[in-house]
C-alpha cells in the first residue's frame, strides 16, 4: 500500500512539473518597458476576434494568455508587446 502511495504521489508531482514548463522556451523580441503597449489593449484586440480570456500574465519578454481562441480551444499563447503579434515555438 505504501509503494502505491509513493508512485501516485511521484506520479502527480510529475504532472504537475511538466505543466508548470509547458510553454518551454517562448521569447519574444526584447523591447524596454516603456515601449510595452498596454496588456488591457491586448485582451481588447483578442476579444474582438473572438477570443474568450482566462488569464493575462507578463513575462520577461512577452504576454502570456491563457484563453479560448476563436475555435474553442483552450490554448496557451504568447504575444509581443509591442507588436501584438503571436509568438510561436
Amino acid at each position: 500500500m505504501k509503494t502505491i502511495k509513493t508512485i501516485l504521489c511521484a506520479a502527480i508531482l510529475t504532472v504537475g512539473a511538466s505543466s508548470a514548463f509547458a510553454h518551454g522556451n517562448i521569447t519574444c523580441k526584447e523591447y524596454p518597458k516603456s515601449e510595452w503597449r498596454p496588456h488591457t489593449e491586448l485582451q481588447q484586440k483578442l476579444e474582438k476576434e473572438g477570443w474568450v480570456i482566462r488569464r493575462m500574465e507578463k513575462t520577461a519578454t512577452c504576454y502570456e494568455v491563457y484563453a479560448k481562441d476563436p475555435k474553442g480551444k483552450r490554448v496557451e499563447a504568447f504575444f509581443d508587446p509591442k507588436t501584438f503579434e503571436r509568438v510561436e515555438e
